[in-house]
């Protein structure tokens, strides 16, 4: 086990730019003993513990003034389970990492997010998600989950052994332990095709219910100051496989939404007021598209362009009335917004402190290109969600505390009371946890 300074003369830093903190040391456990010897350690020297993945929380979830845990010696795939349908990896590695590992054995999780730079604790630990008329978050395909507890001790859980355990860590926010390692459920690797189309949003409201009702997994993006959006349908096939061309891939994917996308954010930071029209021909750069791929090629895309990003959830029976909502907002007032807004949906789960915990939900994600004032925008934007009882995204920007979360919620009590069972003296703690979950 290796224990060295942080990086950047003793300060992490998230990967969004707005988080960063100084730990008192730094441990790099090469096995699980390793780990718990290390949360014995820091107990003894009256030191927090939390761990840290690739930093693409916006929170700061993971920061410490503690014990700073890496985990990315805890990675690869421990075994599988081909008759059950599970994998069980090591909490380190990362999602990219997984995706390739699975699809060689011919496996493939069912639902994922757009992104795959996150280690698999780090992404379930924050409920991320992608979107889902019946699959949902990443954290929901969880069967099990090995926990390092504050007194060193290894736990397992799952839904017969240490159930009330498993329904809150699964999406546990750093603060019921340090997870060392998660099973999967996985099925045979699948063809999704996928329908990329712009849609005037006018439309897309119109028959949101019809384009969820009708389609497995259905998103979209807005582009503020226009009444344009991008639309994407992705749905299982027979196939055969058709993916997108390499040519055609990096022109799309490479120079319009990451290369020519990075100069016009660049272009609207320093000019503002160029923005609008900046959208209008940003929203219309995309053209419509089709191709037949595996899963994880399909979900997922590069995200090289950086950003800061709020996002909500909320009913999903609200979800139109929150878009109108949001988008009188930006036409009255004097932002000026370069980034799309993301909607996306999921099933209701039964995970505590899950965003869609109880209710179908859907996701409306807002964002600014990194350096740009957000607080405005952000503010706005979070008014309009929480007058539809939004629930923030655990690793996105949000002010909310433990009162506003304790009423959307139900089972909020829950899950600060296994806290108080597993944590008592706050070993896990930090400043975010005591405002979203109290002391």
């Amino acid at each position: 086990m290796s224990s060295t300074a942080s990086r950047q003369n003793g300060t992490w830093r998230n990967w969004g730019g707005t988080v960063s903190a100084r730990p008192a040391r730094e441990v790099t456990p090469a096995c699980v003993d390793e780990l718990a010897e290390a949360v014995r350690r820091a107990a003894e020297d009256g030191l927090r513990v939390k761990a840290v993945g690739s930093g693409h929380s916006f929170t700061s979830v993971a920061a410490t003034d503690g014990v700073l845990i890496r985990p990315q010696l805890l990675t690869g795939i421990r075994t599988i389970d081909r008759e059950a349908g599970t994998v069980t990896v090591e909490a380190g590695t990362p999602l990219k990492r997984l995706n390739l590992a699975l699809a060689r054995e011919g496996l493939s999780l069912t639902n994922m997010g757009d992104i795959m730079e996150q280690t698999v604790s780090g992404a379930t630990a924050t409920g991320t998600h992608g979107t889902g008329r019946d699959s949902g978050s990443i954290a929901a395909q969880i069967r099990g989950l090995e926990l390092v507890t504050a007194d060193g001790s290894v736990l397992t859980c799952s839904a017969t052994e240490n159930p009330e355990v498993f329904a809150a860590a699964r999406i546990g926010l750093g603060a019921l332990g340090v997870v060392t390692a998660i099973t999967f459920a996985v099925e045979p690797v699948f063809l999704l095709h996928a329908r990329e189309e712009p849609m005037p949003l006018d439309r897309v409201l119109a028959g949101f219910d019809e384009l969820w009702a009708e389609n497995e997994h259905f998103e979209f993006y807005w582009f503020p100051h226009t009444d344009s959006t991008n639309t994407k349908r992705n749905n299982r096939s027979a196939g055969p496989e058709r993916p997108v061309g390499r040519l055609a891939g990096w022109y799309e994917d490479e120079f319009l939404s990451n290369g020519v996308f990075q100069a016009a954010n660049w272009v609207g930071r320093a000019v503002p007021a160029a923005i609008p029209a900046i959208a209008r021909i940003s929203s219309r750069a995309l053209s419509a598209r089709t191709y037949t791929d595996i899963p994880y090629k399909v979900f997922t895309s590069p995200r090289r362009v950086r950003f800061v990003e709020m996002e909500y959830a909320v009913p999903r029976e609200a979800v139109v009335d929150t878009l109108r909502e949001l988008k009188a907002m930006v036409d009255r007032s004097p932002l000026r917004i370069s980034f799309p807004v993301e909607v996306r949906t999921a099933p209701a789960d039964d995970i505590t402190l899950s965003t869609a915990s109880g209710r179908d939900s859907a996701y409306i994600a807002v964002h600014m290109f990194r350096g740009t004032p957000y607080q405005a925008y952000f503010t706005a934007a979070e008014r309009v969600f929480t007058a539809h009882e939004g629930r923030p995204h655990w690793g996105k920007v949000h002010t909310r505390d433990a009162e506003y979360l304790s009423r959307v919620y139900p089972r909020f009590a829950e899950f600060t009371a296994l806290r108080n069972r597993l944590d008592p003296d706050r070993r896990f703690g930090n400043d975010y946890l005591r405002r979203v979950l109290g002391p």
